[in-house]
């Protein structure tokens, strides 16, 4: 067969559903149903028979018998091999016979009834999560693997797929691109491949492979987030005897045109397929090559196709997406990627770099003279940076000037991931990790060749050397050399001028090296680019943060049941304002800490807490002016009658107290609570604690001297939209007055007044008013628990317990009061506190301690000074309309809670059966954090998307979140 029929593609046989029916009938006998299936070749339909979904596939009439059988033979070989892989198996005529021939206009085309397998392919899904990234390298991986002693005749053939005649087939199809651009772009980057892949041919392992395992070519069921996980494979019509290695580029490369934004995220698949089958190092060099390739011979053969096939879906809908995938794997220099698998699986530098990193370390230093450095520390923990220092323009400039001028010299850390250059807000992994050093001498120092070496480039900017241990980029340099100036070790180099330099080695001449990367390329780049610390005669790499090794160590000594954030959590070092800042320098939206309530590192009350601290800190039975100061502010802030504080250490003591105070002073120990509430995990804020997202037996575990009522939920609880308020008020009365029929009247009713664990449910109107009165007409206390919910965050009210028009008997508050530091209160009456007296004192260690009330006054200040509660009631108000703008939109937005800067976007699977979302809830939230978002799920079925950020955000950072929470609703998850 000559170049041009071996490469060809033939047009679909002309066969239709009505057609397809009476083959599968009269060869085969399977009658039913009959669909077409997607194929860019062959004629592929899905026939529903009584026995069972069948898949009757007729060829294109370029294929051979031998092909076929091939194909039904590692079928065959693949169920022996790994039975837990999902594959098609071929099935007999009546006579035992697996391929048919029928006359189809001037041809005899060769058809064959497979088994259908069942499960959903990716085709047409948008974002591909790295869980189901790894699963498609795994279903690759385990297909090799178990194809790896397979042989058969029909395998010898030359196919277009098969990776080692892509260059040919680019060749043969380019001319069919119609944009000449596009054309040149594709030969260039081929051209490109192929030097790159001659030395590595001979070396490259062949086998049989399944050559189309792709996101068209998988399936799998839905999980429980609704994501495709690909378990088994489709269409063996690629199958061949080729190299090994091309099984995982065709696999990986599918992934590109899913996430252009991130084509390292093939790396996910790359170390499932390595457990399989383990890559030689020729392998990781042919790999992205070979990535090359297979977009140009996809684009180059779906545009030929596309003129021969003008009609097909199949082929026209995948073209731009084929163009998108050759353009990400053109984009990526196959050093960086080969450098990124090397790192990602573990593997040792090429010899060739340890042989260069070797010279470097011997190298005599650029100032001789010159035998320390102050390090500056530019890390997300660095000192110099509180207060929002990172976001000023050339604040790393001026922290290493001003180092310098106190040591004389000073120079950053190779390797650091610099907190100057951290974005607030960023969807994408901002370039953080220094992969040069930067520095300053004293002026007038004279710098000499480290090496011998030769000038490749010399400019005003300073100087690029040629050397055994790499490019050697030195800025800031001032010199006299010209371009081609050869330079013998320790010959004179220039001269600092005093300000600042910069120094960067890359070992690979080709590259153009980035003075930064982000942490995702951070391990391929410091390969190719090492720590250039011995040009400067010292150690100046930073120390490696090591997230994953600190988890281990966390597990190993920290109880489990003290949960932690996220399946990997990032390590996360620092806050400002509404930020979270990780180890790699990047920044996050805080929408969670409500804690935070003025936001991270507050430099008002970190000044006031530092102040006391040096000053005194003792307990409160000592007498000192800020318990008074703070407990006078907490009650000018209480509605009339609640006249007098108690200080605690947190939310929970909190509540213990209260209901401690109203069992006491009533002389009862019943208690009324709300289900599905969460109150804190002492023993008596536990027992009305009903979550049992929190605790699974809490309801099976409460004492019986806590009584229940239905939660007050008008969305998804017992009573719902205009009956809510009534139905749940009397079904409230009817248990107390049940309880007090039975001689139980209840000490306490506890409730928070919106309910912050369902998500900011605001509570049906009334609801309170009646319970309190119920309570109350049997002498009991009312609990307003504002532990969550008060304190301003709602910004159209400073109390949750306004919008009920009722006032407690007594309000537990903490999180916001101390904004982290711990503080908590009890606001009462005098009666009452007056009453419980009579038992005796009370005295809590770090409650109403001078620096816990410090911080209580300072965090006031702030709220008062900063406009933050009016912020939270703007800024609120904007986010409410977004969310209803998205529920408009996104069927899976149930409904949007609360008010203020306490909000809860509930997700549900159906509207009408409010299923809820719980696991796309979560891998949504994951989904974020990849966007520069924090969130979490919370509500009793974990499907509310919980919003209670800090009360600084800006509305700017709402208009951020929302685009983020669209673009996840939009992609997927």
């Amino acid at each position: 067969m000559d170049t041009e029929n071996r490469i060809a593609i033939s047009p679909r046989p002309p066969v239709d559903d009505t057609l397809a029916a009476r083959i599968g009938r009269e060869l085969f006998g399977a009658e039913g149903p009959v669909r077409e299936l997607g194929s860019s070749q062959d004629r592929n339909f899905r026939i529903d028979t009584a026995a069972g979904p069948r898949v009757l596939k007729v060829a294109n009439r370029s294929w051979g018998r031998d092909t076929l059988e091939a194909q039904h033979a590692a079928m065959r070989h693949l169920t022996r091999k790994d039975p837990g892989l999902k594959a098609p198996v071929p099935f007999a005529d009546a006579a035992g016979v697996e391929i048919r021939e029928y006359p189809v206009g001037d041809d005899r085309l060769l058809v064959r009834l497979l088994s259908y397998v069942e499960g959903r392919p990716l085709t047409g899904v948008g974002y591909l999560a790295p869980e189901v990234i790894a699963d498609l390298g795994e279903v690759s991986g385990r297909t090799c693997a178990a194809l790896a002693d397979f042989d058969h005749p029909g395998l010898e053939r030359v196919v277009q797929w098969d990776l080692r005649h892509a260059e040919e087939v680019i060749a043969r199809l380019h001319p069919d691109i119609r944009s000449a651009d596009r054309r040149d772009t594709v030969l260039a980057a081929a051209a490109a491949a192929e030097r790159a892949l001659a030395p590595l041919k001979p070396l490259l392992p062949m086998q049989a492979i399944h050559g189309d395992i792709t996101d068209d070519n998988v399936v799998g069921p839905r999980d429980q987030a609704g994501r495709i996980r690909p378990d088994g494979i489709i269409d063996l019509g690629d199958l061949t005897r080729t190299w090994r290695i091309g099984e995982l580029a065709i696999t990986c490369s599918s992934v590109l045109h899913h996430r252009p934004e991130a084509p390292l995220a093939i790396l996910h698949a790359v170390r499932a397929f390595d457990r399989h089958v383990p890559l030689t190092d020729a392998e990781i060099a042919a790999f992205w090559p070979l990535m090359v390739l297979r977009g140009g011979a996809l684009v180059v053969s779906g545009e030929h196709q596309a003129k021969l096939d003008p009609d097909n879906p199949s082929v026209l809908e995948p073209i731009e997406n084929e163009w998108r995938l050759f353009e990400v794997a053109a984009s990526v220099p196959f050093a960086v990627a080969d450098a990124a698998l090397r790192a990602a699986l573990g593997r040792e530098p090429t010899p060739e770099q340890q042989a260069m990193r070797a010279v470097l370390a011997g190298c005599t230093p650029l100032f001789p003279g010159i035998t320390h450095f102050d390090a500056v520390d530019l890390s997300s923990t660095s000192e110099a940076l509180h207060a929002g220092q990172w976001l000023q323009p050339q604040s790393d400039a001026r922290i290493l000037a001003k180092a310098a001028v106190r040591s004389g010299a000073a120079a950053t850390r190779y390797g650091e991931f610099r907190f100057t250059r951290t974005p607030a807000l960023s969807a994408e992994a901002p370039q953080t990790c220094a992969l040069g050093i930067d520095f300053r001498v004293p002026a007038e120092s004279d710098a000499v060749a480290p090496l011998d070496c030769r000038v490749v480039a010399a400019d005003a900017a300073g100087l690029t050397l040629d050397s055994a241990a790499g490019r050697i980029r030195v800025d800031g340099l001032q010199h006299d050399l010209a371009v081609g100036t050869p330079l013998a070790r320790g010959q004179h180099l220039g001269r600092s001028d005093g300000r600042g330099l910069r120094v960067q080695v890359c070992l690979s001449d080709a590259l153009a090296a980035p003075r930064f990367s982000d942490g995702v390329h951070a391990p391929a780049w410091q390969r190719l680019c090492p720590d250039p610390s011995p040009l400067l005669g010292c150690a100046l790499a930073a120390p490696d943060a090591d997230a994953d090794g600190l988890l281990a160590r966390r597990k190993g000594t920290f109880a489990d049941v003290q949960v932690h954030y996220y399946h990997q959590p990032m390590r996360m070092e620092r806050g400002w304002k509404q930020y979270l800042v990780d180890s790699d320098a990047r920044s996050y939206l805080d929408m969670v800490n409500n804690v935070a309530a003025i936001g991270h590192g507050h430099p008002r009350l970190a000044e006031a807490v530092h102040r006391q601290l040096l000053t005194l800190n003792t307990n409160s039975r000592f007498h000192y002016a800020a318990i008074a100061e703070l407990s006078e502010r907490l009650v000018e802030l209480a509605p009339p009658g609640l006249d007098t504080v108690l200080l605690v250490n947190s939310g929970s003591e909190a509540v213990d107290l209260a209901l401690r105070m109203a069992q006491t002073v009533t002389g009862r120990m019943d208690v009324m609570a709300v289900r599905e509430a969460y109150h804190g995990w002492t023993l008596l804020s536990d027992a009305v604690t009903t979550s049992v997202a929190d605790n699974p037996n809490a309801l099976a575990t409460r004492p019986d001297w806590v009584h229940l009522a239905s939660a007050p939920n008008a969305y998804r609880g017992r009573f719902r939209g205009a009956e809510a308020a009534s139905g749940y008020a009397s079904e409230f009365r009817a248990l107390v007055d049940d309880l007090a029929a039975r001689g139980r009247p209840p000490a306490a009713f506890i409730a928070e007044p919106v309910f912050g664990n369902a998500g900011g449910v605001l509570l049906p109107d009334g609801y309170l008013a009646a319970a309190y009165a119920a309570v109350r007409a049997h002498g009991g206390l009312c609990i307003a628990d504002e532990v969550q919910v008060g304190y301003g965050r709602l910004g159209h009210r400073w109390w949750a317990h306004e919008g009920q028009g009722v006032v407690p008997d007594m309000i537990t508050i903490a999180k916001a009061m101390g904004n982290g530091y711990p503080l908590g209160a009890v606001i009462t009456t005098r009666a009452i506190a007056e009453a419980f007296k009579k038992q005796g004192s009370l005295f809590s260690s770090a409650g109403g301690s001078p620096a816990s009330c410090v911080a209580g006054l300072a965090v006031l200040d702030a709220i008062r000074d900063e406009g933050l509660q009016a912020n939270a009631a703007r800024v609120g108000d904007f986010l409410l309309a977004r969310f209803a703008e998205l529920k408009a939109r996104f069927p899976l937005i149930g409904a949007v809670h609360g008010m203020g800067l306490y909000q809860g976007v509930e997700l549900v699977r159906d509207r009408d059966s409010l299923e809820p979302a719980s696991a796309e809830c979560f891998a949504i939230c994951e989904r974020l954090r990849e966007l520069g978002v924090v969130v979490q799920p919370t509500g009793e079925r974990n499907n509310v998307l919980k919003i209670k950020p800090p009360m600084c955000l800006t509305q700017d950072d709402a208009e951020f979140f929302v685009a983020q929470l669209e673009r996840v609703l939009e992609e997927g998850w």
